[in-house]
């Protein structure tokens, strides 16, 4: 090139385009920018004409805007290397730069400068040369650029590199490393297979590594491909070749190499095998910080151990190299790196790794010793009071790497793994998770580039969560849409989409997430699979130990201790003590190998255990907190046992904690897709396996007719809704009436319940009421007119509100449910207290209260109480309704059920504000809008909102109070409701107090 009139830049093209000043990264831009960038390095700082670059960067056809975008590109090239780099010179460009400073040039330096030395006999030189020049390519040359030139460039430096490769290979077994060069060549040979030369090498390795059979082999193979592909015959050199390995001649054999190739044994070599760290390395800084303080303690006299463990793909050896090299400075004896191929057929043996090792360090092959326990002896003796580094990684378990730990004070052993080393003693064990959304999103703009990404960051942003957060699939990603100028992110972002075609769109090149995942899949035994494949089909976010356990068809013990072999080698996770997860796109692959070696009528059988396992379970928790509930024997039959309790926290505890799993086994019986619950950003529907069919749409209504506690928290009253939607559907497309008229009364209920929608609800009532007759279902006929009187009573019907619970009531008794029973006089009393009966009204609520308390009823009772507190109320027993309130409040509390906790507090703010108490009512207020969340008690909000204002205006603060007046007149369900209208009132009238609710 020419001199150099813009000191400190670099260039780098074997691999990714990147340009540096000094230390700085500097931006190179769009993949087109990168690759005009490219053209006019490969020029060596002649100058390009334009249509010369339009020609390199479009071929034969050009856009019409090429030219602006030419010069768009310049431009913007100019900004960031400066003007003396790229000059403009008759109407084309140059690039000017010192000779230095591209690795290209340098890389054909390194070889020249080998090429003298072997010619003068300084073989190991040679070696140590060309060794330089292939540490420049970092990955595929040119990597993601558009256009001709670059890629005919890209196949003129790749065969360069393979030609650079083939004479170090020579110098090798000039050297005596045979046995080492036997695996690389190898694998060569299988990557191309019609190459000579390495057919060559790899028969001599063979040869001399004691192996004459394979030798021939090797040969008799590529005869034959020859023939097949090329119908050609084998070259005279291989030919040749061969004949001298027929009749062993010993001028084959290894020859000692000279003093001055061989360092004497224990003389001070300085390793430097760590591979080239990633130039668009991105976040994981708390990880890198915390690996390189505990590489660090090799400092103080011990050897630093630690371990890095997590699932393909997740960046274990990008973060270790990284790692690695940000702390050589502190080893400046070396640094040792291997792939131990641990996801392999056949793991590297240590042996093997040994010898390489010992070579490295300047030991010669007549000084290594055979067998595992003198080479890992020597090893340790010639590390003795030097600082080395060693990067075992991709380790096949803890007995592999034993033998390859330095054991010395000052050396310093970091190993990657997919299996956590748990049994290495002393390691310091790291757990490497997906990256963060932020940091998913900058790997993500660092490979497209930023003008890309910014225009559409909400597509990005569903790309990378597409990719769950994975950096070898964001990787993946990123790199297909910086080689595709015609796609849009958001192309990318619909090709993502599809739960069932992302594994195949992750992929480029030799790059694959699946084939990633099927190198530890293959490493599973046969129950180990299974467990993998049929824990994949539920459709929650995560698996308690009791569900997996139902799902495998063993007990927990049993299932436990396979969960946690998965966990091990990082095909699971555990997110919290005995519950379980998987990756998203682990899952999405888990599927698939179910589909593939999986009967339909397996899956259907493990789906159908875990329904079993819910309904029981729910069941024990219902049971717990309603004993003696009737309903409890309306409910299919179970044939699988579910947990049991002890007391009414613990299956609390268990219903919540297991809310989303429940509702996503309901979904799935029902054929519906749990999508809402599990998906990430920008996720379509994931495939579920089905497991519709009369017996399973049974059990799911009455799994969630026993966690009806969910919908009327409030937490889960959406999903809730939802499943009841999905198996009504269901059930009426099958045509069962039971299963349809119970789904109804439940849609029925929370559609009255959480967002006040009385008209969809009685839609919902009067058709369970007449699927409840049609089916002889007691259940739904006792349940259908109790909920006909709730929506009756809500929309200021009160004499058929009356008629519909005494109708219940009956129902009720008729099927000798007490509980039932007990809530019909409850609805009885509020209906009484409207038709202005509140003697009658406070009746019908303490049989409810006395009823509830004999069958020992759980927060029933506090509904009860709720009933009987209003009746008080309105009677002005101020006293015994705050009684009753305090009561309530306790035992909505600990049923944890925010809503009523919330309605109750409303109340006790409506009897403070009625007996003067006008802070008391404004602090009960506040508090019970706290737990009205805008989500579920969205509509519930009004009446909190509308006695905090009288409490407030009550203690003289007029403006306060009409703002909530206003917000309550907002939140009203019916804006020309009786109670909508009073707040018009008090809004005309401000320093007006009368309670409207």
């Amino acid at each position: 090139m020419d001199g150099g009139t813009a000191p400190g830049l670099r260039f780098a093209l074997l691999g990714p385009v990147r340009a540096w000043r000094g230390e700085e990264t500097l931006p190179a831009g769009s993949p087109q920018q990168r690759a005009l960038l490219a053209a006019l390095l490969l020029r060596g700082g002649r100058t390009a004409t334009a249509d010369e670059l339009i020609d390199a960067l479009w071929g034969e056809a050009p856009p019409d805007s090429a030219l602006a975008a030419l010069r768009t590109y310049a431009f913007r090239l100019r900004k960031v290397l400066g003007a003396d780099a790229l000059t403009s010179e008759s109407g084309g460009y140059a690039l000017r730069t010192g000779a230095d400073t591209l690795d290209v040039t340098r890389a054909e330096e390194y070889a020249v400068e080998a090429e003298k030395a072997r010619a003068g006999g300084e073989t190991a030189r040679a070696r140590e040369l060309l060794a330089h020049a292939l540490d420049l390519w970092d990955g595929e040359p040119l990597a993601g650029l558009p256009g001709p030139y670059a890629e005919a460039y890209r196949t003129r430096l790749s065969e360069r590199r393979l030609a650079l490769l083939e004479t170090r290979l020579e110098l090798d077994l000039e050297l005596g490393g045979h046995t080492d060069a036997v695996s690389v060549l190898t694998t060569l040979s299988a990557e191309h297979p019609l190459r000579e030369r390495l057919r060559a090498l790899l028969m001599l390795a063979l040869y001399r590594s004691g192996r004459q059979a394979e030798a021939l082999g090797v040969y008799a193979d590529t005869r034959r491909l020859l023939a097949e592909e090329l119908g050609v015959d084998p070259c005279a050199e291989l030919n040749e070749l061969y004949q001298r390995i027929l009749r062993a001649d010993p001028d084959l054999a290894a020859q000692p190499t000279g003093a001055e190739d061989a360092p004497a044994a224990g003389s001070a070599v300085r390793p430097a095998q760590l591979p080239a760290a990633v130039v668009d390395f991105t976040g994981r800084t708390a990880f890198v910080d915390e690996l390189v303080e505990e590489l660090s303690t090799a400092d103080s006299g011990v050897m630093a151990l630690s371990a890095v463990a997590g699932i393909g793909g997740v960046g274990k050896t990008t973060l270790a190299v990284h790692v690695a090299h940000a702390a050589r400075d502190a080893f400046p004896d070396g640094q040792l790196y291997v792939d131990l191929q641990g996801q392999d057929a056949r793991p590297s043996e240590p042996e093997t790794v040994l010898a390489s090792f010992l070579r490295a360090l300047g030991t010669p092959d007549a000084a290594i010793p055979e067998g595992l326990e003198d080479r890992a002896a020597l090893y340790r003796s010639v590390l003795d009071g030097r600082r080395v580094l060693a990067l075992l990684d991709n380790a096949h378990d803890a007995a592999q790497v034993r033998p390859l730990l330095p054991g010395t004070p000052g050396c310093a052993a970091l190993i990657t793994s997919r299996v956590r080393m748990v049994d290495l003693a002393g390691a310091h064990l790291v757990d490497l998770d997906v990256m963060s959304p932020e940091e998913a999103l900058q790997l993500f703009t660092k490979i497209v580039g930023t003008e890309r990404v910014m225009t559409e960051r909400q597509a990005a942003l569903d790309v990378v969560a597409a990719c769950g957060f994975l950096p070898l699939a964001i990787r993946i990603a990123a790199s297909r849409l910086a080689t595709r100028r015609t796609w849009t992110v958001s192309v990318l972002a619909r090709k993502l989409s599809d739960s069932r075609r992302r594994l195949d769109e992750l992929k480029a090149g030799d790059l694959a997430v699946k084939a990633t995942f099927e190198l530890g899949y293959g490493q599973l035994a046969d129950h180990q699979a299974r467990a993998f494949r049929l824990l994949a089909l539920p459709e929650g976010p995560d698996i308690s130990l009791d569900a997996a356990a139902a799902v495998l068809d063993m007990d927990a013990y049993e299932a436990e201790e396979l969960l946690e072999a998965l966990v091990d080698i990082s095909l699971l996770e555990s997110a919290a003590p005995a519950r379980y997860r998987y990756h998203d796109l682990l899952r999405l692959y888990a599927r698939d190998r179910a589909e593939q070696h999986e009967t339909p009528a397996d899956r259907r059988a493990a789906l159908s255990r875990l329904l079993d396992f819910y309904l029981a379970t729910a069941a024990s928790a219902y049971e717990m907190e309603n004993p003696g509930d009737r309903v409890l024997s309306h409910m299919a039959p179970t044939s699988r046992e579910g947990r049991t309790f002890t007391t009414q926290a613990e299956s609390l505890e268990w219903l919540f904690t297991e809310a989303t799993g429940v509702l996503a086994a309901v979904r799935q019986a029902s054929g519906a897709s749990g999508a809402e619950q599990v998906r990430q950003p920008g996720e379509e529907s994931v495939r579920a396996e089905r497991t519709t069919g009369a017996g399973c749409l049974r059990r799911a209504v009455d799994l969630l007719f026993m966690t009806q506690n969910l919908m009327e928290s409030g937490v889960h009253a959406r999903a809730y809704e939802q499943c009841a939607q999905a198996v009504a559907t269901a059930a009426t497309g099958s045509g069962d009436a039971l299963v349809e008229g119970r789904a109804r009364v439940l849609l029925g209920r929370i559609q009255s319940w959480s967002s006040s929608r009385w008209a969809e609800a009685d839609v919902q009532a009067q058709r369970a009421q007449l699927l409840g007759l049609a089916s002889e279902d007691l259940l739904t006929c006792s349940y259908a007119p109790n909920l006909r009187s709730l929506i009756a009573r809500d929309q200021r019907r009160f004499a058929e509100a009356e008629e519909y619970c005494l109708h219940a009531l009956r129902s009720f008794r008729d099927d000798h449910n007490e509980h039932g029973a007990a809530s019909a006089l409850s609805n009885i009393a509020r209906v009484r207290i409207e038709l202005g009966q509140p003697d009658a009204a406070i009746d019908a609520a303490e049989q409810g209260v006395t009823l509830m308390r004999r069958i020992g009823a759980g927060y029933r009772l506090g509904n009860s109480l709720y009933a009987l507190a209003i009746a008080l109320t309105v009677s002005g027993r101020l006293d015994e309704a705050l009684t009753a309130l305090d009561e309530a409040l306790a035992i909505f509390r600990d049923a944890r059920q925010p809503l009523w906790e919330g309605l109750t507090l409303y109340r006790m703010a409506d009897v403070h504000f009625t007996a003067g108490h006008f802070r008391l009512a404004a602090t009960h207020a506040e508090q019970s809008l706290v737990l009205l969340n805008e989500g579920s008690g969205h509509w519930m909000r009004t009446y909190a909102l509308t006695v905090l204002g009288h409490a407030l205006d009550g203690i003289g603060q007029p403006d306060r109070a009409r703002a909530c007046w206003r917000d309550a007149l907002d939140s009203s369900p019916d804006p020309k409701s009786g109670e909508a209208q009073k707040l018009r009132l008090l809004l005309e009238r401000p320093a007006a107090s009368a309670l409207a609710v």
